[in-house]
Order: C-alpha cells, then sequence, then structure tokens
C-alpha cells in the first residue's frame, strides 16, 4: 500500500487533483476548507497513489479518521467511515457497506449546505481520540 503524505500544505492535495476538471478541483478544495473550519487542527493525509485524501485527529485511516476526500471525474465523495453509524436527517448520505458512507458532492451549494457542516461535526465527535492539541515552546 503506498505511503501517504501527512500535512497541512495544500500543495499534496492539490496534486491529487491533477487532471480533474476544474469544477471537481473548487468543489474539493471547498470541501478541505469546510473540514479545516470544522476541526482546524484536522491532520490531513493525502495518498497520491490512490489520489485520496483523509482528514481526523492522526493518521491512522481506519482508527484517527472522520472523512476521506476522493475526487472523481464529474463529483467529489466526501466519504465517512463510520457514516453508517452518523445521525443523517437529510439523508445526505449514501452507500450500503456496512460502516463506510459517503455525500456525493456536484456542486459547491451541495459543499455549502448546513447538513453536510453538521454531518462533519458529528462524524469528528464519533468514536475518534481527541484532537491535537498545539505545542507551546518556551513554558
Amino acid at each position: 500500500m503506498a505511503a501517504g503524505i501527512v500535512t497541512t500544505d495544500s500543495a499534496p492535495f492539490r496534486g491529487i487533483l491533477d487532471g480533474r476538471p476544474a469544477v471537481v478541483s473548487e468543489i474539493a478544495l471547498a470541501a478541505r476548507r469546510l473540514i479545516f473550519d470544522v476541526l482546524p487542527q484536522t491532520v490531513e493525509v493525502v495518498w497520491p497513489a490512490q489520489r485520496s485524501s483523509g482528514y481526523g485527529t492522526g493518521p491512522k485511516k481506519n482508527s484517527e479518521q472522520f472523512a476521506w476526500i476522493l475526487p472523481h471525474a464529474a463529483h467529489v465523495a466526501l466519504a465517512f467511515p463510520y457514516g453508517a453509524e452518523l445521525d443523517d436527517p437529510a439523508g445526505l448520505l449514501g452507500g450500503t457497506g456496512a460502516k463506510v458512507r459517503n455525500v456525493r458532492l456536484a456542486s459547491l451549494a451541495d459543499v455549502a449546505r448546513f447538513e453536510l457542516r453538521t454531518l462533519l461535526e458529528q462524524a469528528m465527535r464519533h468514536r475518534m481520540p481527541p484532537p491535537p492539541t498545539a505545542v507551546t515552546v518556551g513554558d
């Protein structure tokens, strides 16, 4: 399995958007901004070979991440590792897997939905270890 790049720099993320239509890149970047808005100290892991990225409280895909961004040719999938366990009254989540669910983002308006932010906030707290804290030097 290809190693991921742990980063907060957008350059590796922009690399997984190479060759995607401009609208898909815009949607993916907006979803990334939303995730960092929900949890500013998010740990981002970019998997160049898989053309995807994960977000959470640490780099471990299955135990420390609450969302994944997967840019496709015509849309962006925002996946939730424990999406089947989330409360989704707006019915945004799709998929039939035992655990993973995703939201199909086809426009910037999809990213701006309040219900999407609510899902991210819920996922961030569901089965996640505490977020990293800032390190203060010189105390």
